[in-house]
């Protein structure tokens, strides 16, 4: 009786496999690198301004913007940008307005995270980010100061940044964009500000302001190129130039011009 159990439960399992595999050949075809040949162009969704990812300068377009080229060049295709200005102004990708018509990359701004993973896949890591304080003279120490929080990029953790700031007794202003932020530190209304990694270094880079990372207890992220999922035969081939760019220095050369280290083997700085 028992051998007959056991024999019944295997074929229910075989069926089981056998059932699961029929329902997988059903699925309709990924067809989103044909797509994207076949219209002969590529459309990338980036913010209208977020350096040094995307700067709006031809002559440095930014990070995200030259990385796109050359996902252009590997694949042989058009690269239409398209500035979505809710990007750069809004952390929640609900109030982006995007979508597979609009786009089939997003860039300028998005880390490999939980909550962006919930929506979106990911091409290979390229570069770290995390949280960063800048201010007019270095700080010894934040606690009980005024600062000005800028948090627009999406993905990164801003209950355990803000969880972190009130354990500091840190007075916060939220702030709207890069412009005001700077005002609020230049006027003096603000002891210092906190934003994304590569902003902060941007920002200090202009005016001459000191820059530092927030401890290590904050988590640190990857930079990466969002795609929609499910896009897998898109994805493999974003892998692919990515992997051609590393191997001929591309990508190397690209983060040095913005003076940005390039991501490790396991994600991490190199």
């Amino acid at each position: 009786m028992l051998t007959l159990r056991r024999l019944a439960g295997d074929i229910g399992g075989l069926l089981l496999v056998v059932g699961l595999m029929l329902l997988v050949t059903f699925l309709p075809p990924d067809t989103s690198l044909r797509e994207v040949e076949a219209n002969d162009a590529i459309r990338a969704c980036i913010p209208r301004d977020y350096p040094p990812l995307v700067t709006g300068d031809p002559h440095r377009p930014g990070i995200d913007v030259e990385l796109l080229e050359a996902i252009r060049d590997h694949i042989g295709v058009r690269l239409l940008l398209n500035p979505v200005d809710a990007m750069g102004r809004d952390f929640n990708p609900r109030n982006w307005g995007i979508s597979r018509a609009n786009c089939h990359l997003l860039a300028g701004g998005v880390v490999d995270s939980a909550l962006t993973r919930s929506f979106l896949d990911t091409g290979p890591p390229y570069a770290e980010t995390g949280w960063a304080v800048i201010a007019p003279a270095p700080l010894e120490d934040i606690g009980g100061l005024s600062l000005g929080a800028l948090t627009l990029v999406s993905g990164l953790d801003r209950i355990e940044l803000s969880s972190y700031l009130r354990r500091r007794n840190v007075t916060v202003r939220v702030m709207r964009n890069a412009d005001l932020l700077v005002d609020g530190i230049s006027n003096g209304a603000l002891a210092g500000g906190i934003t994304e990694a590569l902003l902060a270094s941007e920002l200090a880079a202009k005016t001459g302001w000191w820059v530092a990372p927030l401890p290590d207890e904050l988590a640190r992220y990857n930079l990466v190129i969002g795609l929609w999922k499910g896009d897998l035969t898109l994805k493999r081939k974003i892998t692919e130039a990515f992997e051609k760019m590393k191997e001929d220095g591309t990508l190397a050369a690209i983060l040095g011009r913005y003076g940005v280290t390039s991501a490790g083997p396991d994600g991490r700085g190199a």
